[in-house]
């Protein structure tokens, strides 16, 4: 079946208004912050790994080969969950997924406190990172699916605001722990206080109903009009009669009228996190070589400019266009790694404006990972498109993980910094030539070939 979205189309008349309209706009609010939750829990489990690696490298008496892997397991492991779960998401439904991949973290978490050697270590880090992967998918799914157009951007953009704001949280407690316990053991609990969030949000998540835009793309038509009419206050919108049966499969995204969508929302989320995670899970030894102080406020400072950054782009988003604010933060970041690349010895004073500049305009930029897939794809192929970027994204970003430490090492700081900047020049040169304008567009609209 072709997608089916739940909002009123143009001329169905004016939508609900008065207390009706503030209980369905209060429902929005909630799936938006349950699925940040399930961001948040993401951030967490990733964020945690750089304070926890320098510690369990001392425990278990890591090489620098096993750091580089167990600190690129989670990224390994959603490349794999963005596929398959993405995939399962549009199969069996948002609903059934939405729960089961936060006991995965709450499982997983815990697990890290018995695990005895490094290759326990990795195999609970590849699960977790699995369920990461299938969060994504799921959580932009259901938000671009339930909520109004007018609504839709700021909080999907709202969604990796939640993601920095664990990642940050758990940067904050990791250097915490770090500095305040002698125990060689402590790492277990950097890495197992992930477990907190997960059982919030899960329990938070407990009475989410199933997407209507996906029942109706399974044919389960009375029961989508019962959920939007009831939770939304709305008619089904039904599918516009020029739009063909669209099947549930991962060669649909590579069709032709699909592929250019594909291939730009998979390539500018690699572009934008393969620099990210490669300076931010090292950002300690990174500062330390560009002569910054290793007191880990460098680290926490770069987090908290993120979260400002993010915090802009959600503000900004329906005011300067989906494309204009991927496109220009690419430019800005090339710029800053640039100058760290060719100037690696500056005064700690340029060090710290060229880190700045770059994590508030990555940052704000980095909203559109959860609009753009979200939002291009129609219902029977959304989670899959999402899972697919975020799976291919990831294959740079564990890619620069591994090799940021043995490239420190063999080519030292400036030329990591430089390869950094031609990914984000690259980044800059694909949104430039296929990056549509989707904002205020019905999703169906928003999602529907240009060939039609």
């Amino acid at each position: 079946m072709s997608a089916v979205d739940v909002h009123s189309a143009p001329g169905h008349g004016p939508g609900p208004t008065g207390k009706e309209a503030r209980r369905i706009r209060r429902f929005e609010t909630r799936i938006a912050v349950c699925a940040g939750g399930g961001e948040i829990c993401d951030g967490w489990v990733l964020g945690v790994v750089g304070a926890a690696l320098p510690l369990a490298r001392d425990d278990l008496r890591l090489t620098p080969a096993w750091v580089g892997l167990i600190g690129s397991a989670s990224l390994i492991g959603l490349f794999l969950g963005g596929l398959v779960f993405g995939w399962l998401t549009d199969r069996i439904g948002r609903q059934k997924m939405y729960l089961i991949d936060l006991l995965v973290f709450l499982i997983g978490s815990l697990l890290q406190l018995v695990v005895q050697d490094p290759v326990q270590l990795l195999a609970v880090r590849l699960v977790m990172g699995a369920a990461v992967g299938a969060d994504y998918a799921i959580a932009g799914a259901l938000v671009a699916e339930f909520v109004s157009p007018a609504r839709r951007g700021r909080l999907l953009a709202s969604l990796i605001v939640f993601w920095y704001v664990g990642y940050t949280l758990a940067t904050g407690l990791g250097i915490a722990m770090a500095s305040l316990t002698d125990d060689a053991s402590a790492w277990r609990w950097i890495l197992a206080s992930s477990a907190l969030p997960s059982l919030v949000v899960l329990l938070a998540r407990l009475g989410t109903p199933e997407s209507p835009s996906w029942l109706a793309s399974k044919g389960r038509i009375a029961e989508a009009e019962a959920i939007s009419r009831r939770r939304l206050g709305r008619e089904l919108e039904r599918p516009a009669a020029e739009d063909p049966p669209v099947r549930t499969r991962h060669t649909t995204l590579f069709a032709p009228e699909y592929l250019r969508r594909t291939l730009f929302t998979s390539l500018f989320w690699l572009c934008q996190v393969t620099p990210f995670f490669a300076i931010s899970t090292f950002a300690p030894q990174v500062l330390g070589l560009l002569g910054a102080p290793d007191n880990g406020l460098g680290e926490l400072l770069l987090n908290v400019f993120l979260l400002v950054g993010c915090l802009t782009g959600m503000a900004v988003i329906d005011r300067v266009g989906r494309r204009a604010l991927l496109l220009w933060p690419f430019c800005v970041t090339a710029v800053a790694l640039l100058v760290l690349g060719l100037w690696p010895q500056a005064h700690q004073g340029v060090v710290a404006l060229c880190f700045g500049v770059f994590a508030l305009f990555h940052a704000g930029s980095s909203v559109l990972q959860a609009v753009y897939p979200s939002e291009v794809f129609p219902t029977a192929i959304r989670a899959t498109g999402i899972g697919l970027a975020a799976a291919v994204s990831r294959i740079g970003a564990a890619a620069g993980t591994f090799l940021v430490p043995l490239g420190l090492q063999a080519w030292g700081v400036g030329a990591v910094m430089l390869l950094g900047c031609a990914v984000s020049v690259l980044g800059a040169l694909v949104t430039a030539a296929w990056a549509p304008e989707t904002g205020g567009l019905e999703p169906a609209r928003a999602s529907r070939p240009r060939s039609r």
